[in-house]
């Protein structure tokens, strides 16, 4: 493996010369966030991120992520023009020589928290879901603001999409991810890029819209979709973690090679459908990061990974679950990790 650390830009109060101070972090994940759903990615801009990370010593490892626009998710008749755009997007991606393309599958919203600012014991702040408190949530307004959303939909935007969701059941939202998969692997494995389907997070539905990424099952079925090498999966510990029954050792070892990023963070489950987000090291949450690490080990991982989500420690304020502290230390954790199961870290 070799780690990575997300970057979110020009405007990232975690800047890339922060980032470079973190020992062992080569590479960066980044995207273009100002780029509209469903555009094509130009190539110059795509250099143009390149070329921003390589001023501070970094590759541009991974894009996390280019979205998928709401008629591909849906089947509707506009989804083949999408599906030809990001076919482009990808094979510019591949031209700038980007290796890891980090995406979901998830419908209209992205990785939901109903508490941005937790307070916990030791004074730190996180992130925390409550499914009793998602679901009094009023979205007849539109959507509350969230960080990671990368389109926010306001009442009367937001109120067909749920509709058309609702009436959907999990086979036809597999049978429109089977038909962009086909589609779409091809293009990545000529282009060179690896694709990484993230899981849903949280792994359930949500406001009575299906999620079908969620555990071991969707993961087999995902790569057996299209035996394209391109196929594949971001591993993310903290959503598959927020659910009991998933053996997130095993579920590596059965995906072998087609883990292609991985996302490591904790989790901390409450109760049912209840958890924050807590520090990295195994104790503090309910994933083993050590029998993690063990089964990448296992399988020969090699690829990109990143410390995901941290606290905000020592004052710091900003983005969410996004500062600098928190993710550096998840990062110096995960490579101590890799040490000890690999056997040490000279070269």
């Amino acid at each position: 493996m070799y780690m990575t650390f997300r970057w979110f830009g020009r405007d990232d109060k975690v800047t890339l010369k922060y980032i470079r101070q973190i020992p062992g972090v080569e590479g960066i994940v980044s995207s273009l966030f100002d780029m509209p759903v469903g555009a094509v990615w130009p190539r110059a801009r795509v250099d143009e991120l390149r070329d921003d990370v390589g001023t501070h010593g970094f590759r541009l490892s991974v894009i996390e992520s280019i979205p998928i626009h709401e008629d591909i998710k849906l089947g509707a008749r506009e989804r083949d023009r999408w599906i030809d755009h990001y076919c482009q997007s990808l094979t510019n991606v591949g031209a700038a020589g980007v290796p890891v393309v980090c995406y979901n599958f998830m419908p209209i919203f992205d990785w939901m928290r109903t508490d941005l600012h937790m307070r916990m014991t030791d004074e730190a702040e996180t992130v925390a879901y409550d499914h009793e408190a998602l679901e009094r949530m009023d979205l007849s307004r539109g959507m509350p603001a969230l960080t990671a959303w990368v389109t926010s939909y306001d009442g009367p935007a937001l109120a067909p999409l749920l509709a058309a969701y609702r009436a959907m059941d999990r086979e036809q939202l597999w049978e429109h991810f089977a038909y962009f998969i086909e589609r779409v692997a091809p293009v990545a494995e000529s282009a060179g890029v690896k694709l990484g389907l993230h899981p849903d997070d949280p792994p359930w539905d949500m406001f009575g819209v299906p999620r079908i990424i969620t555990d071991a099952r969707a993961l087999a079925r995902v790569v057996s979709l299209s035996g394209s090498s391109a196929n594949g999966i971001t591993f993310c510990t903290g959503s598959l973690g927020a659910l009991a029954g998933n053996d997130l050792p095993s579920m590596i070892r059965a995906l072998g090679s087609r883990v292609h990023f991985m996302h490591c963070r904790n989790v901390r489950s409450t109760g049912e459908r209840t958890f924050y987000e807590s520090a990295h090291p195994s104790r503090f949450g309910n994933v083993s990061m050590v029998e993690v690490m063990e089964a990448l080990r296992d399988v020969g991982f090699t690829g990109p990974m990143r410390p995901d989500h941290g606290r905000m420690i020592w004052g710091e304020t900003g983005r969410p679950a996004s500062g600098l502290h928190d993710r550096a230390l998840g990062a110096m954790y995960l490579q101590g990790l890799g040490e000890g199961v690999n056997g040490g870290g000279h070269e």
